[in-house]
């Protein structure tokens, strides 16, 4: 099976399959998709990005009944990035079918709104973390016992994020004759312990990659340790790579190699687990929408993390097994594009290149680390700039109103204009660095929809 005319999908499906471009199943939807729309559970090794999302939410949504106003699919998701991802790519998925309600329960947000929301109207579909999801069930308002899919997302990073003991209390909350499917991008005894107790008779389904193996250009470089942050900086300048994560394996070293980074002219920002959501989520809309070129995090913190086409990786620091190496570097050489994972070894890692460089069909060369000496004279500046609009869905704003404030008074050339993301109460636009001063100052002069905002640039 490679496409998806062939299987016993609900017509009410076939809109969001439309609507993502979907035509040709993808190897982990083509072993998987059958089993699923049988009622069978499964266990599933498949990486990101090899279209697992699409495997198991038209699974999950061909069982809903629309009439029944209860929660029937709960998704659970490591990090509330992968969360947030999830719900949207299943609300396209479920074009086609009238008034579905769809709610994205993670921690890092207030819990009120989102007691108030499930007292108001039961969702039919949770995307949630465990750790709210769990607490959500223990006050009551999230009512699980009528689930008939439970699907456990990337199972690997929650038990290694200390999410097992949630898990399992989540799922005996579940109806005992559901739907379980399990996906992980490995299978370490942990998990198949988990999927033991919790699995019921499952096919068991495994891929390499998504759609082709990724083309992902690999190369370590030897450098003392004390130069680290000059070759990081050295790699970047050589590579020039458009977007880039650089993975360090502590928040120290997060906070110290961004700081350094923009020191030598980037547009560097740090992503790690102590930081608070908000600013957590407006340092990833400044990588999507290309207003910083260089995230710098750890592996907690980019837990989920998916980013179109990103260009290069960089280990600040190899990780400690070969399993995290290959999560790592799989951000990269997406939907057919080449990627590049650059890697720093100092003499106290050739213990860990040497393991990673045996479990590779060839082992990635290995040189000297170039070392940057200074600011460029043309620094590797990010093209675009993110300005931050005080009024959102709250106050009836659309991507419509910001951009016509933006090309009517201020003036701007529509290319001038990137992304627009519309929040609550905060709104984003990109904005081209050449113009982002005008745009500034006329929208800190200018109306909105007849109203005046406060506008900042990040």
């Amino acid at each position: 099976m490679t496409d998806f005319v062939s299987l016993p999908l609900s017509p009410a499906l076939l809109p969001g399959l439309d609507a993502l471009g979907y035509t040709a199943a993808t190897p982990i939807q083509a072993q998987s998709l059958p089993p699923i729309l049988d009622g069978r559970d499964l266990l599933a090794q498949a990486p990101t990005g090899s279209g697992k999302t699409a495997a198991f939410g038209l699974g999950l949504l061909q069982r809903l009944d629309p009439a029944e106003s209860r929660c029937q699919a709960l998704v659970l998701c490591p990090t509330r990035e992968l969360a947030d991802q999830v719900g949207r790519q299943l609300r396209r998925l479920a074009t086609g079918i009238p008034n579905l309600k769809l709610s994205v329960l993670t921690g890092g947000m207030a819990l009120e709104p989102q007691i108030a929301s499930l007292e108001a109207h039961d969702p039919q579909v949770v995307v949630g973390t465990p750790g709210r999801v769990q607490e959500l069930a223990r006050k009551r308002v999230l009512h699980l016992g009528v689930v008939r899919t439970l699907v456990l997302d990337e199972a690997d990073r929650m038990l290694d994020m200390g999410f097992e003991e949630p898990v399992r209390e989540i799922a005996n909350r579940c109806h005992g004759q559901r739907q379980t499917l399990l996906f992980s991008a490995t299978f370490p005894d942990s998990i198949r312990e988990l999927a033991r107790q919790l699995l019921r008779d499952p096919v068991e389904v495994s891929v390499e990659g998504g759609e082709s193996a990724p083309d992902i250009e690999q190369r370590f470089f030897d450098v003392d340790a004390q130069f680290r942050q000059k070759a990081v900086a050295g790699l970047l300048l050589r590579y020039r790579p458009e977007s880039a994560v650089v993975f360090c394996n502590t928040r120290k070293d997060v906070d110290e190699v961004a700081g350094s980074l923009r020191q030598f002219g980037f547009s560097a920002l740090a992503l790690h687990g102590d930081m608070e959501q908000r600013d957590r989520d407006e340092v990833l809309l400044q990588l999507a929408n290309r207003s910083c070129n260089v995230l710098v995090a750890s592996d907690v913190a980019a837990r989920g993390l998916d980013v179109e086409d990103l260009a290069a990786v960089v280990n600040y620091e190899l990780p400690t097994d070969v399993d995290a190496y290959r999560h790592r570097i799989g951000r990269t050489g997406r939907a057919g594009r080449r990627g590049l994972a650059l890697s720093l070894v100092a003499g106290r890692e050739n213990a860990r290149a040497e393991m990673i460089a045996a479990a590779q069909d060839s082992p990635p060369p290995r040189e000297n680390a170039p070392l940057a000496t200074g600011r460029p004279a043309q620094p590797a500046q990010a093209p675009m700039t993110t300005l931050r609009i005080d009024g959102g869905k709250t106050d009836k704003l659309r991507p419509g109103d910001i951009l016509g404030a933006l090309t009517g008074e201020a003036g701007l050339p529509g290319p001038a204009i990137g992304k627009i993301v519309i929040g609550a109460t905060r709104s984003y636009v990109a904005i081209a660095n050449a113009q982002v001063g005008r745009a500034l100052q006329r929208l800190e002069a200018g109306k909105i929809k007849g109203r005046r905002f406060r506008v900042r640039k990040l």
